[in-house]
């Protein structure tokens, strides 16, 4: 690693102050104790990038389809779905059921949630209504069934009374380590998706801060913004489109800073049904995820010859375990441990958890952070309406943890914060600041912002206290229901 991306931390960016009350406005922090009561107490109130050194390995872990009232719309302190007396206040339309339905626990560890591109978005949100995601789901199901494609839309995504369970949200009950975790360490209440799409364009955004389509795949003068369907397919081709603009690991390779991107074998479900044509046809019989594996398809990776970073979670379980973890890590998972619809949403915490307690029983432990999150909303219920702060996005809502010795213990993060945000703690970290910004990084594209500086997201710093007593590990069983 650079000397200089070290020395120049303090320089590039010094945090002001940040208040962190507890607020539901969507600044600030409230504190949680381990039960999940909240405490009065209030957070240090100024951060710098001093301390951020500390960290040396940077874990995001990157899920699937849940939206945060889905996952935690009764954590006690969060901004939650609005209760009276425990019942949802809200009340959503559903076609063809009468008068309106309260979001509901739903018990199921499986579920069907509803359609998430574009189209559904808009009609969710409903110009900040948030009230569309029952007609989005009834529509999905429709659609679906009409294909007669062996699909869980079909049969999981209704309760008797045939209510979309896209309005359902699970406790502790169903996902207790997802709380644990929250109650241990930092829960973000206003993490949005960093695009207002579906999973492909989220992941091209993590690990570039930009969804857009090329009109020349070898030039990335010639990409523009596009969340719908971005990239360029090459006709007849099996591999994954080109994306000419620029991703963080040509400013990690630049900077001598380790990276791999972990990505588990497998099918991906939103290209099992043919009908379904947000996926290139090239794409619907891969049994290796393509769209949550996007970097083999970007021409930096290529031209910088790290295509072998791209590799197997065998490899982090192993780098884990011998203390030898790269400085930045991305991992995500096949269909089946994704928690995306239909998946068992106890698998995918069981994943998650193995990963988080591999990096807990590292000796790379004391000097981690992980940034747990998923990359869409999956048409599940949401009541807080997403900012628009650039021409991406933000997105609708998701859970947002960290996960770190130097994390604030019982924090709730009330910022409004998006996946960039990673971006921008990774930059902060080991590259002294520096941007995917085409002005100033070496290797200009066409992007027409920079998503790590849009204006009004929060910074990851205010999580950590690196001050404190590290935390010390919380082993917990991958299946603690069993």
């Amino acid at each position: 690693m650079r000397t200089r991306h070290r020395t120049a931390i303090a320089l590039a960016s010094v945090l002001t102050l940040v208040a962190v009350a507890c607020s539901s406005s969507g600044h600030g922090g409230a504190r949680v104790d381990p039960a999940g009561e909240v405490q009065s107490g209030t957070a240090p109130a100024v951060y710098s990038t001093d301390g951020i050194t500390k960290i040396k390995h940077v874990i995001v872990v990157m899920q699937e389809n849940r939206s945060f009232d889905n996952y935690f719309g009764t954590f006690p302190g969060a901004d939650g779905i609005p209760m009276r007396n425990g019942v949802a206040t809200a009340c959503v339309p559903v076609p063809g059921v009468a008068g309106c339905v309260r979001p509901y626990h739903d018990t199921s560890l499986i579920d069907g949630g509803g359609p998430h591109n574009v189209t559904a978005a808009e009609r969710d949100i409903d110009g900040g209504a948030m009230d569309g995601f029952a007609r989005s789901a009834v529509a999905g199901r429709m659609k679906a069934c009409d294909h007669a494609t062996v699909n869980p839309v079909c049969t999981n995504a209704t309760t008797p009374g045939d209510v979309p369970d896209a309005l359902g949200y699970h406790t502790a009950a169903e996902i207790p380590n997802y709380w644990a975790y929250a109650r241990r360490f930092v829960l973000q209440d206003h993490m949005f998706e960093g695009v207002n799409a579906w999973s492909l364009p989220a992941h091209l955004d993590m690990v570039s801060g930009w969804s857009a389509k090329c009109t020349d795949p070898t030039d990335p003068m010639s990409c523009a913004t596009n969340i719908d369907r971005p990239g360029r397919a090459v006709p007849g081709s099996t591999s994954p489109p080109p994306y000419a603009w620029t991703d963080l690991t040509y400013l990690l390779d630049q900077g001598g800073v380790s990276w791999r991107y972990f990505v588990q074998a497998g099918s991906q479900p939103d290209c099992t049904d043919p009908a379904d044509m947000i996926c290139p046809p090239q794409w619907q019989s891969h049994q290796t995820p393509d769209f949550w594996n996007p970097l083999p398809g970007f021409s930096d990776v290529q031209q910088d010859g790290q295509l072998h970073d791209v590799t197997s979670p065998t490899t982090y379980f192993r780098m884990a375990r011998r203390g030898s973890l790269p400085s930045v890590s991305w991992i995500v998972p096949n269909g089946r441990n994704s928690e995306h619809p239909p998946a068992s949403i106890a698998n995918g915490q069981a994943w998650v958890t193995k990963v988080i307690d591999a990096a807990m029983r590292s000796p790379d432990w004391k000097s981690t952070a992980i940034f747990l999150s998923w990359d869409d909303w999956g048409g599940f219920y949401d009541h807080v309406a997403p900012p628009g702060l650039n021409p991406q996005g933000l997105g609708i809502r998701v859970p947002g943890l960290v996960i770190s010795p130097y994390a604030q213990s019982g924090m709730i993060d009330h910022q409004t914060l998006s996946t960039d945000s990673y971006l921008r703690f990774i930059e902060d970290d080991f590259l002294g600041g520096e941007r995917i910004d085409p002005a100033a990084d070496g290797r200009p594209d066409s992007r027409p912002f920079v998503a790590e500086t849009t204006p009004g997201v929060g910074d990851l710093l205010a999580d950590f206290n690196f001050t404190q007593k590290p935390l010390p590990p919380l082993i917990l069983p991958p299946r603690p229901n069993r």
